[in-house]
């Protein structure tokens, strides 16, 4: 697997801690959207598109469940996305 192509989005909000969105193009050929780029305690992180909804709990209560859409089965491919997408991030203006 070959990561053929990366965009980066800057998005300065005041009180956000995400500061960009990234596309990913993989072997030319499957494209992944929205990963959003997070300023953390130790620095910059990548956050793969998610999805939520609320769901009905054991105790009867509803609660938002969060679950990632696309997402690196291994420490080295997240590696290899977030070494991607965090160098074109610095070098965007």
């Amino acid at each position: 697997m070959e990561i053929t192509s990366v965009k980066v989005k800057k998005e300065e909000r005041e009180g956000s801690r995400m500061k960009g969105r990234a596309s990913v193009l993989i072997d030319d050929g499957l494209a992944i959207h929205n990963i959003r780029i997070i300023e953390g305690k130790n620095g910059l992180f990548i956050a793969m598109p998610s999805t939520s909804r609320e769901v009905e709990n054991e105790n009867g209560e509803t609660v938002t469940v969060h679950r990632d859409t696309v997402h690196p089965i291994n420490p080295e491919v997240r590696a290899m996305f977030e070494e991607a997408i965090l160098n074109e991030y610095n070098k965007t203006e």
